[in-house]
């Protein structure tokens, strides 16, 4: 049998695995719930007992964590180093002021009064990780995995499951790819919001990431205005500019989502980056304008 599909929801988001055959469903299964449960345990600052939460509130003193937290934070420090700081696990401070304390199913449509300030982010220099003994020590800051934690989740998920053939990992729009579906190439559409109607733009892609990062996904108000939860770290405040949506393939999905969100923060530089960098990019303007960088394919009806 060829190709099954497994659809799921987790972290208020909805994901597929698809297998490049039916043999394969059940490791991935197990795999799928694996790592997101090890990933949950990890890094969802909103479960009590996790070990994000008992970082945050160790107040400075060192912490040892578990491999999966490892992972999650390399992941984060690779994300930085990137994008050039601008995706930062050091933005929590900022998320919390302006009301995203809870899960965002609890919040959105909610109106915040907000007085607090908002500063620039400390940056990962704030991290002290030490790989020696595996632990972490932050200085005056508490962090935020969740962004790059998603599609590293995609990324573990994947790289299992493609011992035993080619996979297709999605959770909330990131996407990881390895091997190949029965028709060669795996097709990904590509859409601008959580809303899929069939009717997307589509790509073809082999071993690799896709991500999309957009402004209007997760939004909220704050004193009668809407804010969204990317955070630009050189501000404190989220983020607004040309670019509405950002789609980025890459190597991987972490390296596709770093890209993806720093487009929505570098602004008009964002094409020449992710072109630098060698990658891929769908650029989507506020007033729905596209534009392609890197040899993303052009749009067809």
């Amino acid at each position: 049998m060829l190709l099954a599909t497994e659809k799921f929801e987790v972290w208020g988001l909805t994901g597929s695995i698809t297998t490049e055959t039916a043999e394969q469903s059940d490791y991935a299964r197990e795999r799928l719930w694996h790592w997101i449960s090890e990933i949950d345990q990890a890094c969802n600052r909103f479960k009590d007992g996790t070990e994000i939460q008992r970082i945050n509130a160790a107040g400075g003193k060192r912490v040892h964590v578990s491999p999966t937290f490892e992972l999650a934070l390399d992941a984060a420090l690779r994300s930085s180093q990137m994008t050039e700081g601008l995706c930062d696990p050091t933005v929590l401070d900022s998320l919390l002021k302006l009301g995203y304390n809870r899960d965002y199913s609890t919040i959105k449509g909610t109106n915040f009064t907000v007085s607090a300030p908002l500063h620039p982010s400390p940056g990962v220099n704030a991290i002290n990780y030490s790989r020696d003994d595996a632990s972490v020590t932050l200085h005056n800051c508490t962090i935020d995995l969740g962004a790059s934690a998603k599609a590293l989740t995609a990324d573990l998920i994947a790289n299992d499951v493609m011992e035993f053939g080619g996979v297709a990992v999605e959770i909330g729009g990131d996407v990881a790819l390895r091997g190949l579906s029965p028709r060669s190439p795996w097709t990904i559409g590509i859409s601008d919001s959580l809303d899929v109607y069939g009717s997307e733009p589509r790509i073809a892609m082999g071993n690799g990431g896709v991500a999309t990062s957009s402004l209007g996904t997760r939004t909220w108000n704050v004193n009668n205005k809407t804010v969204n939860h990317i955070i630009d770290p050189r501000t404190g405040n989220f983020a607004s500019g040309p670019y509405a949506t950002a789609s980025v393939s890459a190597i991987d999905c972490v390296t596709a989502n770093a890209f993806a969100t720093a487009a929505l923060l570098w602004g008009e530089d964002a094409g020449f980056h992710i072109a630098q960098a060698g990658w891929s990019a769908r650029l989507v303007r506020s007033n729905g304008e596209v534009e392609y960088f890197g040899g993303w394919p052009m749009d067809h009806e």
